[in-house]
């Protein structure tokens, strides 16, 4: 591991880059190129990886992504119906496919619609009670419903009259069509900018799009020649060396020997001070949010576990490095490890620098599906787990600055299945850190995710007051 590394001031602008999923310049001069448009699109190489995984496991839902648009005013649902078909229209990938051809697995894209039938739920008579009742369950049951990705489509959306000037516009997608970027980003935006439009009988304001993700995924495959991976491999077979440095967790239920995939969501929300003040801290040392958050769970885990070499994981959007593809919604992440030494007990501020390289290195070398790095490393491994971390981090994009009459949220439902053992995603708002927490309740009880989360903003809080202070002396 380099933990000793200096993060120069090009690294720390790539790296704020990086965590808030925007724009990296790219490291070759390669601009991605319209595909031929002779035969199917292949799938970009982390989308391959995720398709598969979602055909050979028993839970159907395990990749369906719960998404939720507030708008904070009157819809008419007609215009929202064809400005959601113009986006559709616009992004190829939010009417595909998956169809296999010669044993390849490519991507089939469905001809646009002029109007997208969008169901109606009116919850508007309803007690408030009533209304968060009837909303979980309409939810739930819209969530845990397969998608069938060989037929599609792996997008459905209802919109709920919440009350006279508010309405929710409920979806759920397949993760293998979206990320963070998508959710919170492109997709409310391009929505709302074509709803006004149309609301004032205009024409779309917004340009056609000079690529579709099918296009990335094309050259992403040409891109990534055999000296590249090799090159990528060779850097995770250093930094993971031997053996799991997963976190121990003390929980009060045995390990499961075969992954079950079952999954919980429960949401929790952090003082907006303690986010503040972590957020100051992170701005007073030169690193990111992200940074903060990650090197806290880490001192969490530490507490828990008593390990001083750990391992956990997040989501990179290892394929937005590009300038090309900031436009586009689709699935452009890969899984990273993260892994960090506290063996010489650091202050947290140390703490800090060796997580801010450790995620810039982890950014140089996220081309590679991970999957194909775990074959590679540990061939023998069972394919039901991942052998180096089974505890993933993120923290979701920030929404525009626009968003003052709508907002985004995602993971409101459970689909009854999770891809990771524990995945914890921040969201900041407003109001304070929002935390989706995401567990195997087969190795978990609530009990002890409530509990970890309670540990977790006392130590953020602890953290941000005695920065200076070794990992040995944090206290809860």
């Amino acid at each position: 591991m380099s933990n000793n590394a200096t993060l120069s001031d090009t690294k720390r602008r790539l790296l704020n880059q990086f965590v808030q999923q925007r724009t990296i310049p790219p490291a070759d001069t390669s601009a991605i190129q319209r595909r031929p448009s002779s035969g199917p699109a292949p799938l970009s190489l982390s989308q391959e990886r995720l398709v598969l995984r979602a055909q050979n496991v028993s839970r159907a839902s395990l990749y369906n992504e719960s998404i939720t648009v507030k708008f904070r005013r009157p819809v008419d649902r007609d215009v929202l119906q064809i400005s959601m078909a113009e986006v559709i229209r616009r992004h190829q990938i939010l009417r595909t496919r998956y169809d296999m051809v010669s044993g390849q697995l490519v991507q089939v894209v469905a001809p646009a619609l002029d109007n997208f039938a969008l169901g109606l739920v009116d919850f508007r008579r309803g007690s408030e009670r009533q209304k968060r009742d009837d909303l979980s369950t309409l939810s739930l049951k819209q969530t845990a419903q397969p998608f069938d990705l060989h037929q599609g489509p792996l997008l459905r959306a209802l919109l709920v009259a919440m009350n006279e000037s508010e309405s929710w516009l409920v979806m759920t997608a397949h993760q293998s069509i979206i990320d963070g970027v998508s959710v919170y980003q492109i997709f409310p935006r391009e929505l709302f900018t074509i709803y006004q439009a149309f609301s004032a009988n205009r024409a779309s304001p917004l340009s056609e799009l000079p690529l579709q993700f099918s296009d990335f995924a094309y050259w992403q495959r040409e891109w990534l020649t055999r000296a590249e991976i090799l090159r990528q491999v060779g850097y995770w077979r250093t930094q993971l060396g031997s053996g799991s440095h997963a976190p121990r967790w003390p929980t009060h239920k045995s390990k499961l020997q075969r992954r079950t995939f079952r999954g919980f969501i429960r949401r929790f929300v952090l003082d907006r001070h303690v986010a503040d003040a972590a957020s100051a801290l992170g701005r007073g040392h030169g690193v990111t949010m992200f940074a903060v958050l990650l090197s806290a769970f880490y001192s969490l885990l530490h507490l828990y576990t008593g390990q001083r070499d750990l391992t956990v994981g997040t989501l990179s959007p290892s394929g937005r490095k590009r300038s090309e593809v900031q436009g586009l919604i689709g699935y452009f992440l890969n899984p990273v490890a993260l892994r960090v030494d506290l063996a010489d007990d650091p202050p947290f501020t140390e703490l800090l620098r060796r997580v801010q390289v450790t995620i810039s290195e982890a950014i140089s070398n996220d081309d590679v599906p991970f999957e194909q790095i775990v074959e590679t490393l540990d061939s023998h491994s069972d394919p039901s787990r991942n052998p180096y971390f089974d505890a993933v981090i993120s923290l979701q994009p920030c929404l525009p600055d626009s968003a003052a009459v709508w907002s985004v949220t995602s993971m409101d439902a459970e689909s009854g299945a999770a891809a990771f053992d524990l995945y914890l995603a921040f969201i900041d708002r407003p109001e304070g850190l929002d935390v989706r927490a995401q567990y195997n309740p087969d190795i978990f009880a609530f009990e002890e995710i409530q509990q970890t989360i309670r540990d977790f903003e006392a130590l953020l809080a602890f953290t941000t007051e005695h920065p200076e202070e070794r990992i040995s002396r944090l206290h809860l």
